[in-house]
């Protein structure tokens, strides 16, 4: 720090008011509003103190909305850190405790409009959420836990949908299918996806080369599958070691009318022969969740399982 720049600096804290206002804004994020309730003065002198310490880069402001909030600038340099540091620990005792002590109640004034909030919002908070976000907007955010370096397998794709979502948090989407309509559907679905392959092949013989998928999933398609089993042998042939696999599927069920509707060959899968048929396949079984019923949804409860390879 030149001699101008400590001259500078030493001018800027040289203000009883603009000491007031640091020490404050050295623990707490306040507006302005907040700021004059804690340290009591008008409106028009918080704000001239406070264009001072902006411009001299001892603050930093952010917006909130209509709100603007201001905090001791965490990118201070060494030299006005210690410089800060040596005025701060002089201001002890009197109206600097006081300002402290006000300005923790606003902090705490802040906190219980929110609480207010919510526990007014408490019984329909889901629907605000909703309305907000749509819904479940977390499980949207949840492929981002894959490595970005990822290739994912989405076997018995579809129309592409699992693809679709997983596409822009990993490397490369490997997507399979051995119906050209689903294929063609799922091209116009991931048209703006360059990173997804799309593939047609049996899961009993899949077209894809051994030992090149870190993660491969089966979602709502063992149950077309004549030989569950071959097709859970040939995921695992695809992955890479200690590559994962994950089966979404029904939990068996009496509905026959499926059989005739939809082309199922099974009614759903127990936890025994589901793992008994990943550990034949030369994976070992990691996890088994029954998962919770949609609100809007008429079929059969769902599972998920999940396997790695050795």
């Amino acid at each position: 720090m030149n001699e101008s720049t400590v001259f500078q600096r030493l001018s800027a804290l040289a203000d009883a008011t603009r000491g007031r206002l640091l020490r404050v804004l050295d623990r707490y994020e306040l507006t302005v509003g907040e700021l004059c309730a804690a340290v009591q003065l008008p409106q028009s002198t918080v704000s001239r103190h406070l264009r001072v310490l902006t411009d001299e880069g001892w603050l930093a402001a952010r917006s909130e909305g209509t709100s603007r909030f201001y905090r001791l600038s965490s990118r201070l340099p060494a030299e006005s850190r210690r410089l800060w540091e040596a005025v701060r620990d002089s201001l002890n005792g009197g109206e600097f405790e006081q300002d402290a002590a006000r300005a923790a109640d606003q902090v705490t004034r802040r906190r219980a409009r929110s609480q207010e909030f919510f526990s007014t919002a408490a019984a329909g908070w889901d629907s605000v959420r909703a309305e907000l976000f749509g819904r479940e907007p977390e499980l949207r955010a949840l492929p981002a836990l894959l490595h970005p370096s990822s290739t994912v397998a989405d076997l018995g794709c579809g129309t592409a949908q699992l693809a679709a979502t997983l596409a822009p948090f990993v490397r490369r989407v490997i997507a399979v299918d051995d119906s050209a309509d689903m294929l063609a559907a799922a091209g116009r679905r991931l048209a703006a996806q360059p990173n997804v392959e799309l593939l047609e092949g049996r899961l009993e013989s899949l077209p894809i080369e051994d030992g090149a998928v870190d993660l491969a999933l089966l979602s709502l398609v063992l149950h077309y599958v004549p030989a569950p089993e071959a097709a859970l042998r040939e995921a695992a042939l695809v992955l890479r070691p200690v590559g994962r696999l994950m089966v979404i599927d029904m939990l068996p069920h009496g509905r026959d009318e499926y059989r005739e509707r939809m082309g199922h060959v099974w009614q759903g899968f127990g936890q025994d022969q589901m793992e008994g048929w990943l550990r034949d396949a030369g994976l070992n079984p990691v996890s088994w969740h029954a998962l919770p019923p949609a609100p809007d949804a008429r079929g059969p409860l769902l599972f998920v399982a999940t396997a790695r390879k050795p």
